[in-house]
């Protein structure tokens, strides 16, 4: 097949496939998709990457570690932005349909994306959620979440390398002829988020036990605490769907000034105002709590920065909660980030 063919026949596909994904977001039912989407490798140019569209930038970031220079790969959701209530527009529905893979989260975490997200296999697009390589023993399954899991899983590195696992697969699958590329690329990056392990585990222990008390805009740090040996509160629930009330600031001041917590964090994803109402009821009560920093939660941070990576932001977390909580500044020595 000729390359300006195949170009041809990838633009009238993709156009049918955002014509039929267009249709499912306004509510209407799926367009019959009248041609066969080629498969594989063969749906390319043997030279070309793989085109991968993800929702979050933490999945976004494994597959761009795991494809190496063989992936093309585009986050819908970029710095700051919430995937609890995020909506896809209409160039999310074109990079949808252009994609030869969507890797997304699942666990409800792109709760507004679902039906958009459903209707990709049904068009030919091999559509995975990372988190099923994750067992429904090791998912946290709060009370007041009506028996879903909390999707925020990459907070625990050893759950999140699981992740790495099944993009590799993913990957061998579509393109056989890279495994080889994928498997060492997965390997190394896997080492790598062994060496973040570590690092978190080593600056978690310069914090005293009585004192690893984390308090965010919302419930997120969850998988972090269990993983790290953390109490986690946060004032709004595992979705920032939910709203703080009265009652849930004043609860969490109450605690604050009986056990003198010194720090509490906003984050990048979550406007501030929550976590500035409990500082100033904290005041009030006589107890200067500081706002120890923000924490990238559900998004990371800029492209082309540290913070712009898994590793990066991982590490700019804990870095952020030792120093707030023990008033010293991290070790940085064994900093497991990539921005050397």
């Amino acid at each position: 097949m000729s390359s300006v063919l195949s170009r041809m026949m990838h633009t009238t596909l993709s156009r049918r496939r955002a014509g039929a994904l267009a249709a499912s977001v306004t509510g209407a039912s799926v367009l019959a998709v009248s041609a066969t989407r080629p498969t594989g490798v063969a749906a390319r140019q043997d030279d070309d990457p793989i085109s991968v569209t993800t929702t979050v930038g933490m999945v976004g970031d494994v597959v761009r570690n795991v494809g190496g220079d063989r992936v093309d790969v585009t986050a819908l959701m970029g710095p700051g932005i919430d995937p609890h209530l995020y909506s896809p527009g209409a160039s999310d529905i074109q990079a949808l349909s252009e994609a030869d893979i969507v890797f997304y989260v699942g666990l409800e975490l792109e709760g507004r994306m679902i039906d958009t997200l459903d209707q990709l296999p049904s068009l030919d697009i091999p559509t995975i959620a990372v988190g099923n390589a994750i067992s429904e023993d090791d998912l946290m399954m709060p009370e007041e979440y009506e028996g879903n899991p909390d999707p925020h899983v990459w907070f625990s590195v050893p759950l999140w390398m699981r992740t790495v696992e099944i993009v590799r697969d993913e990957l061998i699958e579509y393109s056989p002829d890279d495994t080889g590329t994928f498997e060492s690329n997965a390997s190394a990056y896997l080492e790598e988020l062994e060496a973040l392990d570590a690092y978190v585990r080593e600056q978690t222990e310069t914090v005293p036990e009585d004192a690893r008390v984390l308090i965010t805009a919302h419930d997120a740090f969850g998988y972090f605490g269990e993983e790290y040996g953390y109490e986690v509160y946060g004032i709004q629930g595992l979705s920032t769907a939910s709203e703080a009330g009265a009652g849930d600031i004043q609860d969490l001041t109450d605690l604050i000034v009986e056990r003198e917590i010194p720090a509490i964090f906003v984050e990048s994803s979550v406007p501030p105002a929550t976590i500035e109402a409990v500082q100033e009821a904290a005041r009030a009560q006589d107890w200067d709590v500081t706002i120890g920093g923000s924490l990238y939660s559900d998004a990371m941070g800029d492209d082309g920065t540290p913070e712009g990576t898994y590793i990066g932001s991982f590490t700019h977390n804990i870095d952020t909660i030792v120093t707030a909580l023990t008033g010293e500044a991290a070790d940085e020595d064994g900093d497991a980030s990539d921005d050397d």
